[in-house]
């Protein structure tokens, strides 16, 4: 079968599908809403949907982020700025010839398949045509979250999500509270602390063990000490407090609480500097917030703070705003964070749709979509098949019982994967189902 193929977005999931499809022959057009490519990393993107500001830096090593057959370059720092990372993208796309390719300007609005299988997609400019299958890669980044439910009480002071959040210039002369504990969360109240003017804050409601960049000079996603799907879990959890007391000494020593939660029970928050500036008493944290009462906030352990900035980093939602709730109730997806697709990637009641970049590793994407759209691409060309519906729709079911063990109980974590088991995962599924097993449909 000769497939013509829909990609959605070409952000650093979408571009790599590009690049896979037009290796193997297959044909496609890829849809981006913006003026260019990047996604969440091109810095005030056109499409709106970017979370970058302008400080910021990967939390993963170019080495860990970079695609398999294309490295970074050999003078990027280990942890480069975003801007690098967009530069690496753009080359990318130019090295191997499939700009053209993409349909900038164009969002698509909306998703049909139609009774013989085939899609029908229609853009924002009111343009249809007919696809054999289609590969959602529109990110899980851009729709800010807020938490739920709302705190009680009304705030006189200005409230933004860390979306939003792009220059240190509104934090300046402000006491700031962030609320949340995550990467962007520690970023901002570490960019918020140099600035010397007012007090800063973080809220949250369970803590979190705070992973710095470097152990002994190595980055720490290098050190493969929690991706080492051969150990048991125990034993990589341990060899992970051995390696972060001799990093770090005592958490508790910064004034930084250690959670009730266990190691690798939360996605991992990185920050070089956040516990040096918690130690200096530059960032104090806080519980949950209790209420919110004109120009002051209440906390749960009793104390009450003057804050003039409130800064949401309590994550995104998922969000497929082109599906027609009978086909995809979006709305769901959105309340619940929950989506289920066997292996992170195929739906199970939709032939031929497909998923990329929708998972949280403990490293990075970019690596785990370009794997997965090589199963994509093999799966199209009638080298590989899927197992039987029955058989993905029970490990499904299988693998959101693992992550409710393993995990604390969020929204945060129901698309959590770890970076190095869930390779070996793709490729023994590759290599395990090849033409001739039993197919789903």
């Amino acid at each position: 079968m000769q497939h013509n193929v829909c990609i959605i977005g070409a952000g650093s999931s979408g571009i790599v599908a590009c690049k896979i499809l037009q290796e193997q022959g297959i044909n496609f057009d890829c849809y981006e809403k913006g003026s260019g490519i990047g996604g969440n990393w091109r810095y005030n993107n056109d499409n709106g949907m970017s979370s970058a500001y302008r400080s910021l830096h990967i939390n993963t090593s170019k080495g860990m982020m970079a695609y398999a057959d294309y490295p970074m370059p050999a003078h990027y720092p280990q942890y480069p700025h975003h801007s690098q990372i967009l530069a690496y993208f753009e080359d990318y796309v130019n090295h191997f010839g499939f700009r053209e390719r993409i349909i900038f300007n164009t969002a698509v609005a909306d998703v049909t398949q139609e009774t013989n299988g085939t899609y029908t997609i229609t853009t924002d400019k009111g343009e249809t045509k007919t696809y054999t299958a289609v590969i959602v890669a529109n990110g899980h980044h851009w729709n800010p979250r807020y938490p739920e439910p709302a705190f009680a009480g009304e705030f006189e002071g200005q409230t933004m999500h860390a979306h939003d959040y792009k220059t240190p210039d509104v934090l300046e002369n402000k006491n700031v509270l962030v609320v949340g504990i995550g990467n962007s969360a520690l970023d901002i109240a570490c960019e918020a602390s140099r600035l010397n003017t007012g007090k800063v804050f973080i809220s949250t409601r369970r803590g979190a063990h705070i992973f710095p960049k470097y152990i002994f000079g190595v980055p720490f996603d290098m050190l493969g000490k929690v991706n080492m799907p051969f150990m048991p879990f125990w034993i990589r959890r341990s060899l992970l407090a051995a390696n972060l007391w001799v990093a770090r000494g005592k958490q508790a020593s910064y004034g930084v609480p250690l959670p009730k939660h266990p190691l690798l029970a939360e996605h991992p928050s990185i920050s070089q500097d956040f516990l040096s500036l918690a130690g200096h008493g530059k960032i104090s944290v806080k519980p949950n917030i209790s209420a919110l009462a004109g120009k002051y906030v209440a906390f749960e352990d009793g104390s009450q703070e003057a804050i003039d900035l409130i800064i949401y980093a309590t994550g995104y939602k998922i969000s497929f705003p082109f599906f027609k709730p009978d086909f995809i109730n979006n709305a769901y997806v959105e309340e619940s964070n929950e989506f289920p697709l066997y292996k992170r990637v195929i739906n199970t009641q939709h032939e031929n749709l497909f998923f990329i970049g929708l998972c949280q590793p403990l490293g990075a994407i970019m690596p785990l979509a370009e794997l997965q759209s090589k199963w994509i691409a093999s799966l199209l060309a009638g080298e590989v098949a899927l197992p039987s519906k029955t058989y993905m729709e029970r490990h499904i079911a299988q693998e959101q019982q693992q992550i409710a063990k393993r995990y604390n109980h969020s929204k945060r974590h129901t698309i959590q994967v770890d970076f190095i088991a869930y390779q070996k995962e793709i490729q023994q599924e590759m290599k395990q189902m090849r033409t001739g097993k039993q197919s789903a449909w």
